[in-house]
């Protein structure tokens, strides 16, 4: 067991830090930003509730954060009430959250010089992969502070793995988002040309399921999808955000992203129609509207 803080209380947040404490059987204390999210979780989970980040790290072996974007995480980690103003020498930040490479290896510079180790370490498998504590880790960081982490990520993950250095992890989520933008637009075509061409799309879509068309995204999608609905997982408000953070990287290393750059604008066409909550398969709605 040990002392764990964790910081933003989210969809995927607020089951990750309770399989902290439930599985992992650690002591947790959180901080949410809407205090009321916070109180929730202890409600269900008790630990300990900070009225700041850095007064939820105090004393913590492990500081998580799982925020929104790189200017959310400089606040609640190195801002003045940030867990780096209360994090004891030793002690390891891991970041949950989908951010750029370059805030990674900012906070990595900023937990070395108080003695602190650094995992970047953004995650995929959408709420339900948070509330089942299966979700896929992909971390950034060396191998010690990696192989002390681990055990402790376990609590709420299917697969953890170190992909290299200070950053590697948010690049390997990036990637893992090029790979969900074009699955998706793919799955949405062939739907829509299904619907046009009069066939029956379950019927299909059980057959080719099993082959190489095959994928996350088809197996768990598609009903919701042929029914029109998108009240399900990841919201197209997150994706652009991360579409950005892709995109903007690709540029500064020179890759060339075709599919990427089409997919976050017909993402963005789906945000005029009014689709910002609506889960990541609505780009089907677009192609009906």
């Amino acid at each position: 067991m040990a002392k764990v803080a964790f910081i933003g209380l989210g969809v995927m947040g607020f089951p990750m830090a309770g399989h902290l404490k439930e599985k992992g059987g650690h002591e947790v204390s959180v901080y949410n930003r809407t205090t009321a999210k916070a109180e929730a979780w202890v409600s269900k989970f008790g630990g300990r509730l900070g009225k700041t980040p850095a007064e939820a790290a105090e004393g913590a072996d492990f500081v998580f954060t799982c925020v929104g974007n790189d200017d959310d995480l400089r606040s609640v980690t190195i801002g003045p009430d940030g867990v780096l103003a209360a994090m004891k020498p030793g002690a390891i930040l891991i970041d949950n959250t989908t951010a750029s490479a370059e805030v990674a290896r900012e906070l990595a510079q900023a937990a070395s010089a108080k003695g602190c180790g650094f995992i970047d370490a953004p995650v995929s498998g959408g709420q339900a992969g948070a509330e089942n504590g299966v979700l896929t880790v992909m971390c950034g960081g060396d191998q010690a502070t990696f192989d002390t982490a681990k055990p402790v990520i376990d609590a709420y993950a299917r697969m953890v793995g170190l992909m290299g250095p200070v950053g590697a992890g948010q690049l390997a989520k990036m990637m893992n988002q090029i790979c969900i933008a074009g699955l998706v637009q793919g799955l949405s075509e062939a739907v829509h040309f299904g619907k046009k061409a009069g066939m029956d799309i379950e019927k299909v879509i059980e057959v080719i399921s099993k082959g190489a068309a095959g994928s996350w995204q088809m197996e768990n999608r598609h009903k919701t999808m042929n029914a029109g609905k998108y009240d399900f997982g990841f919201a197209v408000d997150w994706m652009r955000k991360d579409l950005d953070i892709v995109l903007t990287e690709a540029k500064r290393n020179g890759a060339t992203l075709p599919v990427t750059a089409l997919v976050d604008q017909f993402y963005a066409e789906v945000q005029k129609m009014g689709g910002n909550r609506w889960d990541t398969s609505s780009l089907l709605a677009r192609l009906e509207k």
